[in-house]
């Protein structure tokens, strides 16, 4: 019989970023619920705190991942209060809608620095740690990582940069039995919209034609999203790597 999750993970240590809110908030929760030990990082230590409260198995450590030598600071900071690391989320991200008539150059520069330099260099403060537990990483692409996104191309190809270091990773570090995988959510119940500065009647707009355009006819929510990164970072899930598995309602069908 195949042990439950709740098993398997028991004193698994994980780091999730962006546990602030939203899917990452949910990731962090998921993975406690499941008996691990998890590292909850993110910019507003107000928010990471509300997510520890749901759970004591959740710390918490206030942090700007594109600051510089944050990403060692992140690692040491699990690594030092656990003893050893066992999964990398790398949840933390931005949007930014940015038609190419507007497009800004310090802007773009901020998104790669968060959607795609930070993970990177989270991924190899973590290697020796996920070395030597044959760990895993798990990214938090999108939907539009693999499908054109007209007015926020930057973005959309920020995502499928996470896609094709995911896949490349996963290659190189096989020998090392550290498995890497990506999951890429549709629109997603979260802030956000919110936070790439869109206003409130915009924010709606786009959530209606979103769900318009979904065959399920919904938005997703995070827990829904949260429950598919603790399977690929499940250690049970051996044989599973390189893959960006897409979770959107049928969204990516049309």
């Amino acid at each position: 019989m195949t042990a439950p999750p709740s098993s398997r993970l028991q004193d698994q240590v994980v780091i999730v970023t962006g546990a602030g809110s939203g899917i990452g908030r949910a990731t962090a929760l998921a993975f406690a619920h499941a008996g691990a030990h998890v590292l909850a990082v993110g910019r507003r230590a107000e928010a990471l705190h509300q997510t520890a409260a749901q759970h004591p198995g959740i710390a918490v450590l206030p942090a700007d991942i594109t600051g510089d030598g944050t990403p060692q600071v992140v690692i040491d900071a699990a690594a030092d209060r656990w003893g050893h690391l066992d999964v990398l989320v790398n949840n933390a991200g931005a949007t930014a809608a940015m038609p190419l008539a507007d497009t800004d150059a310090q802007r773009v520069t901020d998104l790669f620095a968060l959607n795609v330099t930070a993970p990177t260099l989270l991924a190899q403060a973590a290697l020796p740690h996920l070395r030597a537990g044959r760990g895993a990483i798990v990214n938090v692409s999108s939907t539009y990582g693999h499908r054109p996104l007209p007015g926020a191309a930057h973005y959309a190809a920020s995502k499928a940069a996470l896609e094709q270091l995911t896949r490349s990773w996963a290659l190189e570090l096989a020998a090392d039995g550290i498995r890497v995988n990506a999951l890429a959510p549709g629109p997603t119940e979260s802030e956000a919209l919110t936070a790439a500065g869109l206003p409130d009647a915009v924010v709606e707009q786009i959530k209606q034609d979103e769900t318009a355009r979904i065959p399920l006819s919904r938005r997703g929510t995070p827990e829904e999203v949260a429950a598919w990164i603790v399977h690929l970072a499940d250690p049970a899930a051996t044989w599973i790597t390189g893959q960006v598995l897409t979770i959107d309602g049928g969204l990516e069908l049309t």
